[in-house]
């Protein structure tokens, strides 16, 4: 059921505007306004150092900004990047199909992005259409905190579909200073204080030879952070009792269903997360869509979102950006991966209606009712109790209906948020430091943007 490397753990070792449907409000609209603090502040008020930086590039003006070789912004109500005049072609060699085949291409670069946060790691996401024919590689070159260049680190070859290219990540990347890890880039020693500082984003947009298709990227962004080591973390005060009405899919019922997408639905957390979240928002594919699978398996979105999420490389449906863009191939969603930094964030987006796919790792003595240990899983925060406890949309369950569960706060919250931890061999590893995907409105109501500005959301 895992993401099945935490990313770190070799160097710890060394929609319209609407919301979607929500029930059981328990605060005043005085006590929801008082959620959507500034972000940067904690439960008391007090200033915290912030350790996430997000940057992304979105509006017609943010395209026009970057350096275009045969790109082109396009204006509209969602401003996006395609191909003008290639400015060139190329031979891609695809690893996973033993094919080679020509493919014009068109670059775009970002400006240097300046990190208010030197970071540790740097995660990119997009969000993108890529019909039959066309794919994107999406890469990142960071400047260290000494003023020295990463090299262009390759982050995503992907394409919504599997018939032209296989999705994959890049491995062996590295130049002794910092690493590739699947979807994150990662300094090798953070101990000895270098950082990067600074960041550019590279765009390479590819389409069949003579032809007019283009990919169209919507949003191109990145969140580099730097989060402390730590084994347990500070505990937040309650402050909202709300529970949002999210489908509940489990991946248990695809146990051995499509094993080449990482060995069948045990290890299909998150495209099963994702895809609760995206029919909250109201989406899912068509039946069209839906042909290939069997009709005989329960839920076939589910399989769907599977395969649509599938690495190539890492071999797994757990690549973290690869489950944002899926999501982001739905009409007018946005889907990004970024940290936050307490459950007190997370009631900020559930009290504006917004759902959080969160990345945790634990014992099973560590999580109270879940039954089971992971070194690494998705699940989908739905609301809190009266009580502050966390109400989870947890796929690991034996049939949809048992999906839903309530956790103990100050357990979830320190398995969610901590760097460190012990698994059952006793060896000390790593743990997410947060992570999550946040699925939204491309244009989000008033209420949803404050709520995302207030987590530190561009």
């Amino acid at each position: 059921m895992s993401r099945r490397t935490v990313l770190a753990a070799a160097v710890a070792a060394a929609a319209g505007g609407a919301a979607g449907p929500a029930a059981a409000a328990g605060r005043s609209p005085q006590d929801l306004a008082l959620l959507l603090e500034a972000p940067g502040r904690g439960s008391a008020g007090r200033l915290r150092a912030p350790t996430v930086d997000n940057r992304a590039w979105t509006s017609y003006d943010d395209w026009r900004s970057g350096s275009a070789q045969g790109t082109r912004a396009v204006a509209g109500a969602r401003p996006g990047l395609v191909i003008d005049r290639p400015a060139g072609t190329t031979d891609y060699a695809d690893p996973h199909t033993a094919t080679t085949s020509a493919w014009e291409y068109a670059t775009w670069t970002s400006p240097a992005h300046k990190l208010t946060v030197p970071a540790t790691e740097v995660i990119a996401s997009w969000n993108a259409h890529t019909p039959a024919g066309s794919w994107l590689q999406a890469e990142v070159r960071g400047t260290y905190s000494d003023g020295a260049e990463t090299p262009w680190y390759v982050l995503a070859r992907w394409a919504a579909g599997d018939q032209d290219i296989k999705r994959t990540s890049v491995d062996g990347q590295g130049d002794g200073r910092s690493s590739v890890w699947t979807d994150t880039l990662a300094i090798d020693a953070p101990a000895s204080g270098l950082r990067i500082a600074a960041y550019r984003l590279r765009l390479t947009l590819y389409r069949r030879p003579g032809s007019a298709l283009t990919p169209t990227v919507w949003r191109i962004g990145a969140m580099g952070s730097d989060v402390p080591d730590r084994f347990t973390v500070p505990a937040s005060t309650p402050r909202l009792a709300k529970e949002l009405v999210v489908p509940r899919y489990s991946q248990e019922i695809h146990k051995g269903q499509y094993p080449e997408y990482d060995n069948g639905g045990e290890a299909w957390c998150s495209p099963t997360s994702s895809q609760m979240i995206i029919e909250y928002w109201g989406r899912r594919p068509t039946a069209q869509d839906l042909a290939w699978v069997d009709p005989a398996y329960a839920d076939p979105q589910v399989c769907h979102a599977a395969r649509f999420t599938f690495d190539h490389q890492y071999g797994g449906c757990g690549n973290w950006p690869f489950n944002a863009a899926y999501a982001a191939t739905y009409k007018d969603l946005e889907a990004v991966v970024t940290r936050l930094g307490s459950l007190t964030d997370v009631e900020k987006l559930i009290a504006a209606g917004i759902p959080v796919i969160t990345s945790q790792s634990f014992l099973a003595s560590e999580l109270t009712g879940a039954g089971y240990g992971t070194a690494g899983h998705l699940m989908t925060v739905i609301g809190f109790t009266a009580a502050g406890d966390v109400i989870a949309n947890d796929p690991a369950s034996p049939s949809n209906q048992a999906v839903r569960r309530v956790y103990k706060r100050r357990e979830f919250e320190n398995i969610w948020l901590r760097t460190k931890r012990y698994n059952a061999a006793g060896k000390v590893v790593s743990g997410t430091g947060g992570v999550c995907y946040l699925y939204y409105p491309a244009r989000p109501s008033a209420r949803q943007s404050r709520a995302l500005a207030a987590v530190g959301m561009c």
